[in-house]
């Protein structure tokens, strides 16, 4: 079956994460806030709350602090007023950008995402211009390990929903259905397995490789600084990454 991400891009956000967990953990607590104010603090009737705990807890948020999140959010009641927004751009080199955001103030965010495309050889677009280059998907990451058969989370991911299955060197992902991706993550968790990664994701449908160097180190340094900003909960990109070793 098709391969639609790399590992050594999972293994750069894992390395990311392990290197500013305070920063994830906030912007995870964030989503969690917003999941309670749409849908109510009991993920038993907000599937969307569920999702953001299989999240929270693939980027190793400890329990204590997911229930923390969502207690002080049911009690605060407004979810920080945060919107949810999603931007499109181009990265040097004509490289596809899409920024998913969680903001109280909109003009600073897109002031914020203009200037890091601007000073990196790229412009933030219009709504759609790039969306279109990419699928939207429930993505799932299995790391390869001792005791987990391939066969056997194929037809268990089957089983439960998923419509594609691919082993890399390192993992298998799992894609499903946006509608999907809530149940087949339910039960695979229900089967024993745990998760790299967990959520919905836009995935390129094609990538493209950068040959300048110079290219290279604008597009790494637009998704840090993408990556680094406080409003920025996603980043998701056509840009076939070198691997990394």
């Amino acid at each position: 079956m098709s391969g639609h991400s790399k590992w050594a891009t999972i293994k750069r956000k894992k390395g990311a994460i392990d290197a500013k967990r305070g920063k994830v953990f906030t912007k995870i607590g964030r989503e969690l806030m917003v999941a309670v104010k749409d849908g109510g603090p009991d993920p038993d009737t907000n599937s969307k709350l569920r999702d953001v705990i299989a999240k929270a807890k693939a980027n190793n948020m400890p329990n204590d602090t997911i229930q923390r999140s969502i207690k002080k959010a049911a009690g605060e009641g407004d979810g920080g007023n945060y919107m949810e927004m999603v931007y499109e751009g181009y990265g040097p080199s004509g490289i596809a950008v899409i920024v998913e955001t969680l903001s109280d103030n909109k003009n600073r965010t897109a002031a914020d995402l203009r200037h890091y495309f601007d000073k990196n050889g790229g412009n933030l677009g219009q709504t759609g211009c790039v969306g279109f280059m990419f699928d939207r998907k429930g993505l799932i990451v299995v790391e390869k390990g001792d005791g987990i058969d391939e066969d056997a989370l194929m037809m268990d991911a089957l089983d439960c929903g998923a419509d594609d299955f691919d082993a890399q060197d390192e993992c298998y992902e799992i894609l499903t259905a946006p509608e999907n991706f809530g149940k087949t993550r339910e039960g695979l968790e229900q089967k024993g397995y745990t998760f790299v990664q967990a959520e919905i994701n836009y995935i390129p449908k094609t990538t493209t490789a950068l040959d300048n160097p110079d290219d290279v180190a604008k597009m790494e340094k637009l998704i840090d600084m993408l990556e680094e900003n406080d409003d920025v909960q996603n980043v998701y990109h056509t840009w076939e990454m070198p691997d990394e070793e």
